[in-house]
């Protein structure tokens, strides 16, 4: 592995070692971005000597090619952190390369509630309003203020707000435009001055239950604490200690349908089950009820059900 001193770039990166599940080739080209000035020499870089570029965090949803990555790596490596009050809200800015799971422990430590029942996702900040990651009711397009890009096509600094974000269910323009990529350098959440919250799905209230808290008005901590207790349930917490844990991320999302489609949905699963009951010799009353199927509704009317259902 050798590096360019004018830009700290450096050659033939293995990059097994950078995902969680440890496989792949090596990368032509990497540079760890720091900062501004760094992430707009390397945009440079690859523009003059006509190479393609890639974007790297934690490597939780990477598959690396075994032939390796025939691209300039782009690694944002920015972990810096500071608060300020904005109205009744306090404004937490974090770098790209921050540890998503710290943020998290930062803000629970802070009292600020937000985003606690995010605790345990793999990753770095900046790869978090890409996917609009969420979980447990709670979602980054919530609390989200502002990300400052790198737009790698122009070399233009941008800053972006939710509505240029343009959230949708684990989803965001940054996504749905790869051919115009832009490099995430740091992420701006607002939070609220509140140290209890409320679990809204039943595995996690039956976690509070159990640990003696109200699963209303649960701490922070508790409620944290709940959520990475029924991930680690799963092998969905990355731990070296845990060889089923080294999560490459969802390979699916839950399916969004209109609220007639998914009333649809349950009147035939309904009917299904009854007629298996009969086939099977069992009272009607012995049927599993239609409505047991999960539904959750979306802020444009849309119903989310759920795929591991």
């Amino acid at each position: 592995m050798k590096a360019d001193r004018a830009l700290l770039l450096l050659r033939d990166v293995p990059l097994a070692r950078r995902t969680t599940l440890c496989l792949g080739g090596a990368a032509a080209a990497l540079v760890r971005i720091g900062d501004v000035d760094t992430a707009c020499k390397a945009a440079d870089w690859a523009r003059e000597h006509a190479i393609a570029v890639a974007i790297l965090g934690g490597g939780s949803n990477t598959v690396v090619d075994d032939g390796g990555v025939d691209a300039l790596v782009l690694e944002p490596t920015d972990c810096s952190l500071s608060t300020s009050a904005v109205g009744d809200a306090i404004h937490i800015r974090a770098g790209a390369g921050l540890n998503w799971g710290e943020l998290v422990a930062f803000s629970v430590r802070r009292n600020l509630s937000g985003i606690a029942a995010l605790s345990g996702i793999p990753g770095r900040v900046g790869a978090a309003p890409v996917q609009n990651i969420g979980a447990y009711g709670e979602q980054l397009a919530d609390v989200f203020v502002a990300a400052t890009c790198l737009d790698l096509v122009s070399g233009a600094i941008e800053t972006w707000d939710a509505a240029r974000a343009s959230f949708a269910y684990r989803d965001s323009r940054w996504k749905r435009e790869p051919q115009r990529p832009r490099l995430i350098l740091d992420v701006t959440l607002a939070l609220s001055a509140a140290n209890t919250a409320q679990a809204r799905y039943p595995d996690l209230r039956a976690a509070l239950s159990a640990a003696g808290h109200d699963a209303d008005a649960a701490p922070l901590r508790a409620l944290r604490d709940a959520v990475l207790t029924v991930r680690r349930r799963k092998s969905m917490v990355v731990d070296a200690l845990d060889v089923d844990s080294r999560s490459v991320g969802s390979f699916f999302v839950n399916p969004a349908v209109s609220s007639a489609d998914a009333d649809a949905a349950e009147a035939a699963l309904g009917a299904r089950a009854k007629g298996q009951a009969r086939a099977n010799g069992q009272a009607r009353s012995a049927a599993p009820a239609a409505t047991a199927m999960p539904r959750f509704g979306l802020p444009n009317g849309d119903v989310k059900l759920s795929a591991a259902w």
